[in-house]
């Protein structure tokens, strides 16, 4: 996973936004979305991605790739906090879970949804829904819950948490 490629793409969005505020992204493996973040606002969404596994390489597909995001305004400064979730390969016993390898495009994806998700819950605007659904990957085999980090944690299938 390319944390500067989120972090570019990220800055890109936020200048958008045309507020005076700085903003930044932090990844955090140990954002917990079951798990109560005083003072933080919760986002949640679904996108697409590819892993591979750190034991025999294979690679696979996945439509169904949570991100959890945790967002903060205080006193002119916004964090973001983000955790992709993992998946780990059906075939090696005992296998490492392995962070996605998200595209560009659908990293632009979410962080226009981010967008206008820090809008709507940190800046109070009247926004509707806009967002903007991911692409759609083919993939053979079904989602495992079983390999699947998100679904341990009980939002795999939930497509937003507001």
């Amino acid at each position: 996973m390319d944390t500067q490629q989120w972090t570019r793409i990220f800055q890109n969005h936020i200048e958008t936004l045309n507020k005076q505020d700085i903003w930044q992204l932090e990844f955090d493996e140990n954002i917990d979305a079951s798990r109560e973040n005083f003072g933080w606002e919760n986002y949640i969404r679904r996108t697409i991605a590819r892993f591979r596994c750190t034991t025999c390489g294979r690679s696979w597909p996945s439509n169904q790739v949570m991100v959890i995001f945790l967002m903060q305004l205080m006193n002119g400064k916004g964090t973001v906090k983000v955790r992709p979730l993992r998946q780990n390969c059906k075939r090696c016993l005992h296998a490492p879970m392995v962070k996605p390898l998200v595209e560009s495009d659908d990293i632009d994806t979410l962080m226009e949804n981010l967008m206008e998700k820090i809008r709507i819950k940190c800046y109070k605007e009247e926004l509707g829904r806009k967002s903007r659904r991911p692409r759609h990957l083919d993939v053979k085999s079904p989602h495992e819950p079983k390999h699947c980090e998100g679904c341990k944690m009980g939002i795999c299938m939930k497509t937003e948490l507001i």
